[in-house]
């Protein structure tokens, strides 16, 4: 069976989990035609997503020139089917976040797709975020092209769920993943019962090789944050609670790996607070870098706001590290307290700075029982063979259609 995967953006560097089910998926037989809107000039720091790259159809590369003919021979030549997809385009763009003219070209965009997949055999297409790439996919679908599905994260899709028309988006699609039965849940408020049944939970997963790392437990007072600076992630409050334990005396570091838009304001509160000799910013790293980071770390500390699932907690659990964290989102499903790590209100920095001191206070036989839990905890539940293979089932009940290429 022949796929599509479609990602607005495709490869990059906070999307490795892409990668790596893209990569199972392949090796369960399926072959899987990579197509993303834009990013075939996008800054890349691991060879994995540089080999992904050129093996990666590009839309907006393609110009507006070839978008342009492909939208006039869909409607030449599929009169019917361009109708409805175009009635649907409107529909969309309801009250949506952006206004009609992108979701036109959104249409566009379709029908170039459209003839991609109909040359290549594509039997199904499946999309990651419910965002317009989403959108992109159901179009192709609604002009005879494909069944299609896609995965929710969280939680920005969460957040925006009316302007991105994710219920309608539900309603059209075959089925839809959630990465946690958290995100399930949210998904389950935004449409009827009738379609709850599509939703199903598949859980993002690791490589075998990333549960074969051995490492000792150190003596490292360094606690590492791997992720985009960014609100969602709490990284000033991280800085707050760095700044209580500082005034208290207690010896540590604090690594941040990672950048963003927050960035900047993160490094004047850093400043601010006289921190700069025990807080460093690494900046973006390399799947192997990260590595490195949280095995030479104490302990991972990711203090979010709000989430889906963290595939960083998954990485430092498989390597036996603890993690301190919030009960946000689908995060309580795979940390417990007091048993692969401390969990604690999101926004609380007293109670974040009093976790990260436990952590910094337990005795090295403790954190490495709570790491061998929290391996324990991520090998049942996060393995991408057990994903790829549920995702393949999905995939061969759902199609293909019987009307793919046919309708006009």
């Amino acid at each position: 069976m022949r796929i599509a995967y479609l990602v607005n953006q495709y490869p990059k560097v906070s999307h490795s989990f892409i990668r790596r089910e893209i990569l199972a998926l392949e090796r369960e037989g399926l072959e899987v035609t990579r197509i993303s809107i834009r990013g075939w000039n996008d800054g890349l720091v691991d060879e994995a997503d540089f080999a992904e790259r050129a093996r990666t159809r590009y839309v907006l590369k393609a110009g507006a020139l070839a978008i342009g003919v492909a939208a006039a021979s869909a409607a030449l030549t599929r009169p019917r089917a361009f109708a409805r997809a175009l009635r649907l385009a409107f529909r969309m763009a309801r009250r949506a976040e952006r206004p009609l003219p992108y979701h036109l070209i959104y249409l566009a965009e379709a029908c170039l797709i459209f003839q991609w997949l109909r040359q290549a055999g594509v039997a199904h297409i499946h999309a990651h975020f419910g965002t317009n790439s989403v959108e992109v996919a159901m179009l192709v679908h609604a002009l005879g092209g494909p069944p299609f599905s896609f995965t929710v994260h969280g939680p920005e899709e969460f957040d925006k769920a009316p302007l991105l028309r994710l219920a309608e988006k539900i309603r059209h699609a075959a089925f839809v993943v959630a990465i946690s039965s958290f995100g399930r849940s949210q998904l389950f408020r935004l449409v009827e019962h009738a379609h709850w049944s599509k939703i199903r939970v598949v859980r993002c997963g690791l490589e075998q090789k990333d549960f074969e790392t051995e490492s000792a437990y150190g003596d490292s007072r360094n606690l590492v944050c791997v992720g985009r600076l960014c609100e969602q992630k709490g990284q000033l409050i991280l800085v707050e609670a760095a700044r209580r334990l500082a005034e208290a005396g207690v010896d540590f570091t604090l690594t941040l790996v990672g950048d963003g838009e927050l960035r900047q304001e993160i490094t004047a509160l850093i400043d601010r607070h006289g921190l700069t000799d025990r807080i460093r910013i690494t900046g973006w790293a390399t799947s192997s870098e990260v590595r490195s980071h949280l095995l030479r770390g104490r302990a991972l500390v990711l203090p979010s706001f709000a989430e889906g699932l963290p595939v960083v907690i998954m990485e430092a659990m498989a390597l036996r590290r603890p993690v301190i964290s919030t009960f946000v989102a689908g995060i309580p499903e795979l940390v417990r307290d007091q048993e692969q790590g401390w969990l604690v209100a999101s926004g609380d920095a007293a109670a974040l700075a009093s976790a990260m001191r436990r952590c910094l206070d337990s005795a090295p036989a403790e954190l490495q029982a709570m790491g061998q839990a929290a391996f324990a905890q991520v090998s049942a539940q996060h393995k991408v063979e057990t994903s790829a293979r549920e995702l393949k089932r999905l995939f061969e009940a759902g199609g293909p259609d019987t009307r793919s290429f046919q309708d006009s």
